[in-house]
């Protein structure tokens, strides 16, 4: 099919022992996912009610590329998830049927405009200019399911300069991952290759330039950077 401008590409990520990558359709994002982090946010969690916002797929960062410092902020904030990544899709699912469409996993930083996020807070407006930049969403290489073992022990965490800021284990999430996939669901029909980001913890605070990060998901995957 012959289009009006050139094709645009396709953002893919690395695939951890392969040569192959993986598509990336959709980013979708979970906030107040961990109790302690909706406390120093002065916000509390709703069990019944998960908050969800999304990214563009081209906010990935990949490969270990540097990330530019945003424009239009004074205060760039971290917050390191863990990231799932879909093989298949659906829509309204029960979080039984939720795993069956995991491809793999990853870890991330949600990057977030702390000041234009309050901003819109505050007049009760869209967290999309916080949230949905340019370059907000560095991801690791991804390692497929079958290659992953983790439990409610496995930790996350996230050091910056060499010095540790966030840390936790995947039994604080307030929502599973099943449980996630399964409420998104219920709003979007999913499908293969969206990413979702699982929420962050305790500990996020700003990164300036010149800033050294190095992010894991306890043997699964990590991700080092800078902010230029």
């Amino acid at each position: 099919m012959k289009t009006v401008i050139s094709t645009l590409e396709t953002t893919t990520l690395p695939v951890m022992g392969s040569d192959e990558r993986f598509p990336v359709r959709r980013i979708f994002c979970i906030g107040r996912n961990y109790a302690d982090h909706a406390k120093e946010m002065g916000s509390t969690v709703d069990k019944a009610a998960p908050i969800f916002f999304c990214k563009p797929a081209d906010a990935v960062v990949s490969d270990g590329a540097d990330v530019p410092y945003p424009q239009a902020t004074d205060d760039l904030h971290h917050e390191v998830e863990m990231v799932v990544a879909l093989g298949s899709g659906g829509r309204d699912l029960k979080p039984e049927q939720s795993s069956a469409l995991i491809w793999g996993y990853g870890v991330g930083l949600d990057l977030t405009r702390r000041d234009l996020q309050a901003q819109a807070k505050a007049k009760g407006n869209p967290w999309d200019t916080g949230k949905a930049f340019d370059h907000s969403a560095p991801v690791s290489a991804l390692r497929a399911i079958a290659d992953v073992v983790m439990d409610a022990s496995t930790t996350l965490q996230l050091h910056v300069n060499g010095s540790r800021r966030q840390h936790t284990t995947l039994g604080e999430m307030v929502h599973s991952v099943p449980e996630i996939i399964a409420a998104l669901s219920a709003l979007f029909e999913l499908k293969a290759g969206d990413l979702i980001f699982t929420g962050t913890p305790a500990g996020v605070a700003a990164l300036q330039r010149g800033d050294t990060f190095h992010a894991e998901l306890q043997g699964v995957a990590e991700l080092s950077g800078r902010v230029v």
